[in-house]
This record gives structure tokens, sequence and C-alpha cells, in this order.
């Protein structure tokens, strides 16, 4: 799970129109729930193939103060993708171990194209619980014709920070 929110709100100079301001806020939510095959299950050695989707929530405000007549707006979109991929994970000692992990889908559901590759270090802090730390790219491009004419064409990535629970 993943959520985004990005906001400003600042003075705009524009003379003749005394004191105004513009407040924006970008929000993003995604979920990607997934099921999973151990493929190998080796002591050293894992690999998953793994199924799901992946929920995806954008939402955009604008307005301005005092308000803007026909400029002021409020829209989301989302949509739901699904996903196919797998998980390596190695272990360097019986505490650390490395994960690598990727999907791809979309096939023109919701995105035209989506992926994400994840690399991972991870300390086991008990055996169902894993502190983990790396990196992530995600890609999407998505388009939606008609009059809500919307197109995301980007790519996020960046450091990960997370914790792992084993349900066993």
């Amino acid at each position: 799970m993943m959520f985004l929110r990005l906001k400003d709100d600042k003075a705009l100079p524009f003379p003749g129109f005394g004191e105004s301001n513009a407040d924006l806020t970008a929000n993003m939510f995604i979920l990607t729930p997934k099921l999973g095959v151990r493929v190998v299950d080796g002591k050293m050695m894992k690999i998953d193939a793994l199924a799901g989707i992946r929920y995806w929530r954008f939402s955009e405000n604008v307005s301005f103060t005092p308000v803007a007549p026909n400029v002021n707006f409020s829209k989301s979109q989302s949509w739901v993708d699904p996903v196919v991929g797998g998980r390596i994970i190695t272990a360097l000692s019986p505490k650390a171990e490395v994960t690598i992990a990727g999907d791809v889908g979309g096939w023109g559901t919701g995105s035209q194209l989506e992926y994400q590759v994840v690399g991972l270090l991870g300390y086991k802090l008990k055996p169902t619980m894993t502190l983990q730390a790396g990196y992530r790219y995600l890609y999407f491009d998505y388009e939606k014709g008609g009059s809500a004419n919307a197109v995301v064409k980007t790519a996020m990535s960046g450091v990960l920070l997370g914790v792992t629970l084993n349900l066993k």
C-alpha cells in the first residue's frame, strides 16, 4: 500500500486582484494485494509466483481565494489492473536476506502498461517479522478518453522502508 499527498497554498502575484491565494491538493493511493505460490522452497533460496490486482486512485483539487468562477475544480479517477510477477528471497545469514521482486500488469484493462521492480535488504526481527529497506521503481501508462480525458504516463522511484509480516 502507498499513500501520497502533495499540498501547497501560495499567494498569487496578480496586480489588481487584491490578495489572492491558490490552494492545490493532489492525492494518490495504491493498493496491491497478491496471492502467491511457492515454486522453490530451499533453505537458502525461496522463489514465489504472484498474481493479484493493483488499485489506483488519484484526486486533485484546486481552489482560489477569493473564489474565481469557473476556475476552481476537483477531479478524481480510479482504476484496477491485473498484475502478475515473482519474488526471489535469498538468505545471507540466519537473520539477513535479500529480496528481488517485480510485476507487470495493465494490458489495457485500466493502465495500458504498468510494471515495478523492487530490491530489498531485510533483517529478521522475529521469525514472522522482517524489517526491510531498499529501492523501488514503478512505471505506469494510463489513458482515459472521452470528455474526462486523463493521461498519466510516469515513473516513481526511490527508497523504500517497511516491515513484512508472515502470517503462518
